[in-house]
């Protein structure tokens, strides 16, 4: 092996490893607080019908509680909420556990005035992100499961009609889809909270199950939108720490003018702040009280359970998940407040900035400042506060007597709630039937805080610089600097609206006097779509955040805005530098999922040069040297590219359609969009710089190929040692081999054993038979190295002159009625063992993408023998057929074949249609991959 091939995906792998780093540790570290149970927690199972357990024996339903609630629910007379969760992909129902502590301690706290009633269901743990199966029956049991909790409710007087649901990753797929069923009724269900739900597309396409379900629910709530609009759906992503289900996909794709459909990421919300991995969404205390806040707010004092008014779910869902206003829900916005005392507490402002700090002793305090003399020469009214009661602070006057303000309106519900404290922005131009703006400074309870307002001009304050490239790997850097001594200052950050971009934000802040000061805070905010993310810094500082998006924007219109609440009079330098192990990191958040495509390339393509050298050479190359070689992004992407190009065209589209074949994939890149477009529709043309990004990947999955190869080669070697012992040492190219008869035996076996079970098990079986014919060869090759009679290498010479024969015959001579080995001999094992290695990493691929639905047969092992549906199980008869008829292929009968040519020039355009075809359908692999297989295995025996 070359030198250069060795550094070359020894690099690529390094670049691998960096991006996979990068995707899986490169964040803050988890800052959720763990969410504890005050006592021992049960869950109770609810009965259920009769016909309904023996349909799904392996499901369950349960009622949460703990201590003295949970003995008082013992029978089942229930008089709360229902709220139903629902655990997703391998989740357990014992997840409810932190919602339904935390909803009774805030019960006990308004003394049990109205409370929740939280069930969960047990799911028995199913795969169903990798398995789709399953997920049409979990909707069916689920619509049981809401029918059976409304029952419980049926003696009360003020009996619930709808249930909420709370999804965790595919349960809130799940959840969604019940109104796919032909007979639910949507009034059942009015509003649905998911957390790290994949609702935009699936994170991998196993099967096609799991994307017939996806386009069911998506038709639905697309075309039926009109009697869906009164259904409440929060979709709540958790950042870049979750890795599993990037935030992107928890978007929610609804139609236009919906506006009872909100997504966010929990980066975004207030008094959260905070990124979750995929597990920890479900138990952070922070989101946690955010969302039982939010369902308690949601009940209705006179019914005691959830309102049925939309309008008021989305209010409720708007004050806790996206601008918490730092006031109580319920109090009217715009209300007219009246002011009364002595006027020895108000005081005019006339400076430009005020900064104040509340005495310890108790005082009523009021700060005037006069809009007259401010309207031309500023935009904005902008102030800070570290008092974080829910209580109004700043107001319009709209009557004067004398120096203090008589009347005014509230505008305290501008107010946005910040890690470090509440701040309100007003613009002058809204407030044209206000003479001054009062700001409440009154600390009746004798607590300290501080406040800190200013007049602005928001262009004047409102700074643009462009990102470097991202190609620029950290070497150009673009800075700012502010020597304002203002509050709140704005960075645009021009051209940044790409997800394959990643950049390190570095902010410097100084200041000339030491003092109290309250501390700055950053904000990154993306126009386009609440993932919001903040950062606080106490000054002097150096702090560094990560510029990385969770969904791109179509055009450039709009770009990133990073905000910045700074302390006064102290200066701040910024600095923009691309970070190369980011943006890898964000190629394997998004196309990470296609690698496999492109390591079947990688491996076909290898096999195709060992094709070739066998024509030429009658020898086939080794693996490595052919592995190592099929590294030629060029003879894959041009064509793609040329067909991508053509299918811009209308007529090319129209005589696409008219030869029956469906549409291509693409790299899953785009905006919020992107996701919309239906299987059998034509998705928006791609940008000409994801091709790119589709040879840096191709490299990869080379890459994955060649130490991957690598890897099975070592293992198999490893495995061959201890099975020698078991084994009489064999020197025949043919051991390992079957018979024909036992391999027609074996043919229906297998095919009857993936009948009645799983279809991965009988592809299983079969591989791990034809591992057994690689090991033979593998141990029949060090044999012939070690024998002791082999002949002089000039002796082989001499007689493979003088025989004549073709290079299988190669016991010309004997020594004692035994005959004499040659190094052809040696060389026929090796050939076939280059063969045979090659052909194995090649299955090792549908192996692998049929696992998830082995493990959940496995797993689901106790209730049906037969797993159904079964995605394998239609490919797994001719695919496991070809798998045993290689068994017994070898070089000399493959070199002999007529179908050999044409099984090496097929490989090309197999690797072209794969790209083509299957990046966001993987399942296609398997098609693919058989092709090939399919024709070896004829060409040895035709």
């Amino acid at each position: 092996m070359k030198i250069a091939t060795v550094a070359f995906y020894g690099c690529a792998l390094g670049l691998l490893a960096m991006g996979l780093r990068e995707l899986l540790l490169g964040f803050e570290e988890n800052r959720c607080s763990m969410t504890y149970m005050f006592e021992y927690p049960e869950y109770r199972r609810v009965p259920l019908p009769r016909r309904v357990t023996q349909q799904y024996p392996g499901y369950g339903l349960y009622l949460y509680g703990e201590g003295l609630y949970a003995q008082e629910t013992r029978g089942l007379k229930l008089s709360g909420a229902p709220v139903l969760f629902l655990p997703g992909n391998a989740g357990s129902h014992k997840q409810a556990r932190s919602l339904g502590s935390v909803a009774l301690r805030k019960a006990e706290d308004i003394d049990n005035k109205f409370h929740l009633n939280v069930f969960t269901i047990d799911f028995n743990e199913e795969l169903v992100a990798l398995y789709g199966g399953s997920l049409r029956r979990q909707t069916h049991f689920l619509h049981e499961c809401i029918k059976a909790i409304l029952r419980l409710y049926k003696s009360q007087v003020q009996a619930p009609q709808s249930v909420v649901l709370v999804g965790h990753s595919m349960g809130g797929v799940v959840a969604r889809a019940l109104f796919t069923l032909p007979r639910f009724s949507p009034q059942l269900v009015s509003l649905i909270l998911t957390q790290a739900s994949p609702h935009h597309a699936p994170v991998l396409t196993l099967d096609d199950q799991l994307l017939e379900f996806y386009s069911a629910v998506r038709r639905r709530w697309h075309s039926g939108a009109g009697d869906l609009r009164n259904v409440t759906v929060l979709s709540v992503g958790g950042g870049h720490r979750d890795y599993q289900v990037r935030s992107g996909l928890t978007a929610l794709s609804c139609p236009p003018g919906d506006s009872n459909k909100l997504s966010l990421v929990v980066t975004s919300v207030p008094r959260t702040w905070v990124s979750t991995d995929h597990l920890s969404i479900v138990w952070c205390k922070e989101l946690v009280l955010a969302t039982v806040r939010a369902f308690f707010d949601l009940i209705d004092p006179n019914t005691r359970q959830f309102t049925d008014d939309p309008v008021q779910r989305m209010a409720v869902l708007r004050h806790h998940f996206v601008r918490h206003p730092v006031q109580l829900l319920g109090v009217q916005e715009d209300t007219h407040v009246t002011f009364s005392g002595s006027a020895e507490a108000w005081t005019e402002v006339n400076t430009l900035r005020l900064a104040y700090s509340s005495p310890k002793e108790p005082r009523v305090k009021y700060f005037l400042f006069a809009l007259s003399s401010r309207r031309k020469a500023y935009s904005h009214f902008h102030c800070r506060s570290s008092n974080l009661e829910m209580t109004s602070w700043l107001y319009g006057c709209t009557q004067m007597d004398g120096s203090m303000c008589v009347q005014a309106v509230d505008l305290s519900w501008g107010t946005e709630l910040l890690p470090a404290y509440k701040a309100v922005t007003v613009k002058l131009s809204d407030l044209s039937s206000v003479s001054h703006l009062v700001i409440g400074a009154s600390n009746l309870n004798g607590k300290q805080f501080s406040v800190e307002c200013e007049w602005l001009s928001q262009e004047a304050r409102t700074v643009s610089v462009s990102v470097p490239h991202v190609l620029s790997f950290g070497l150009t850097v673009s800075d700012v600097t502010l020597r304002s001594s203002g509050l709140f200052h704005t960075i645009q950050l021009l051209h940044f609206h790409q997800i394959y971009q990643a950049f390190r934000i570095t902010i410097v802040g100084q200041c000339k006097a030491a003092k109290d000061r309250l501390p700055s805070v950053y904000r990154l905010t993306v126009p386009w779509f609440k993932e919001d993310s903040f950062t606080t810094a106490n000054l002097p500082s150096v702090t560094e955040m990560a510029g990385m998006l969770h969904t791109s924007h179509p055009s450039n219109t709009s770009s990133v805005l990073l905000q910045l609440h700074t302390a006064p009079n102290c200066q701040y330098k910024v600095l923009v530098r691309t970070s190369f192990p980011k943006v890898l990191g964000q190629i394997l958040r998004f196309c990470g999922p296609t690698l496999p495509v492109y390591t079947a390339v990688g491996l076909l393509l290898a096999l195709e040069g060992q094709l070739k050298a066998l024509i030429r050479t009658g020898r086939p190359v080794e693996m490595s040297e052919a592995v190592g070689g099929a590294v030629l992004p060029i003879k894959v992407e041009v064509p793609v590219y040329l067909l991508h190009v053509l299918l811009r065209h209308s007529w090319f589209q129209e005589g696409w359609a008219a030869l029956w074949l469906p549409p291509v994939d693409s790299l899953y890149l785009s905006s919020l969009d992107g996701g919309d477009t239906e299987p059998s529709e034509w998705p928006p043309p791609a940008e000409d710089w994801t091709r790119l990004l589709s040879l840096v990947l191709c490299v990869l999955g080379a890459a994955v190929a060649f130490w991957g190869s690598g890897l099975l080669q070592l293992s198999l070697r490893l495995l061959s040692l201890p099975l020698a012992l078991l084994h009489r040492p064999c020197v025949s190219r043919d051991t390992g081999a079957l018979p024909p008869r036992v391999q027609l035996l074996l043919i229906p076996s297998l095919g009857l054993l993936g009948w009645a079970t799983c279809g991965a098990l009988a592809l299983t079986a079969a591989f791990l038979l034809y591992l057994y014919r690689v090991l033979r060869l593998q141990m029949s090759k060090r044999t012939l190295k070690n024998i002791l009679n082999l002949a002089p290498q000039q002796q082989s010479r001499d007689k493979e002159k003088g025989s004549g024969d073709t290079a299988g015959q190669n016991h010309s001579k004997e020594c004692n009625g035994a005959p004499i080995l040659s190094e052809s001999a040696l060389q026929e094992v090796t050939d076939d063992l280059q063969l045979h290695l090659s052909l194995s990493a090649v299955l090792t691929l549908p192996l692998l993408l049929s696992a998830p639905s082995l493990l959940h047969w496995a797993r689901s092992l106790r209730y049906s023998l037969r797993l159904d549906p079964d995605p394998c199980w239609p490919f797994a008869l001719p695919l496991l057929t070809t798998t045993i008829l290689l068994i017994n292929c070898n070089t000399l009968i493959l070199h002999r074949s007529k179908l050999l040519i044409l099984s090496s020039r097929l490989l090309l355009p197999l690797c072209i249609a794969m790209v083509t075809f299957s990046m966001l359908h993987l399942y296609r692999v398997t098609h693919f991959l058989f092709v090939p297989l399919a024709l070896l295995a004829l060409a040895c025996h035709l």
